[in-house]
């Protein structure tokens, strides 16, 4: 896993192999980057990382500029290593260690982007349930992207604009 751009662009990390997750791989974290970096100013969104596992996306995130970033993860050894992670970085990320649905029910904060990689075995009846969720979350002219298997299809729920396939993963974009 690296960063691939930004003030740590280069940067190899090292998860540890207990972690319970599936990090998004770099060539598909570089496609999705290269879509949106046309689409907003890093250091003017604030973003909210869900299921962040080992952290990739958030560090992407902090690395290109964003300051007002939060990580939520229920996992507390995804929680340690990306503490340990954004504290080596000097990174200001929020990170919090919660259930992701609780965490959206309760949270009353705004967010221009939201980015959701949840486990890949979720049920579409789930996914909605994110989806639903989440969009209560976003500011006006807000985002979500989910990634998912790209069996899964979510272009049957609201506010779906489009979505790119990179091998097994799909990034579905919904917006406001």
């Amino acid at each position: 896993m690296r960063i691939i751009s930004g003030i740590h662009k280069g940067r190899g990390l090292k998860a540890p192999k207990k972690l319970p997750v599936r990090p998004t791989t770099d060539r598909s974290k570089e496609a999705l980057f290269n879509i949106i970096q046309h689409q907003i100013e890093f250091s003017e969104i604030t973003v909210l990382d869900l299921f962040s596992g080992t952290g990739s996306i958030s560090y992407e995130f902090a690395s290109r500029g964003v300051t007002q970033l939060t990580a939520v993860d229920r996992n507390k050894h995804c929680i340690q290593f990306i503490q340990s992670t954004a504290e080596s970085l000097a990174m200001d990320i929020r990170i919090i260690q919660k259930d992701c649905f609780a965490y959206l029910m309760e949270d009353k904060g705004r967010y221009d982007l939201i980015f959701a990689d949840p486990p890949y075995e979720f049920d579409l009846k789930t996914y909605e349930n994110i989806i639903t969720l989440a969009l209560k979350r976003l500011s006006s002219q807000g985002q979500l992207i989910i990634e998912h298997f790209n069996k899964i299809d979510l272009s049957e729920f609201k506010m779906f604009a489009s979505k790119r396939n990179y091998g097994s993963a799909t990034f579905s974009f919904f917006t406001i």
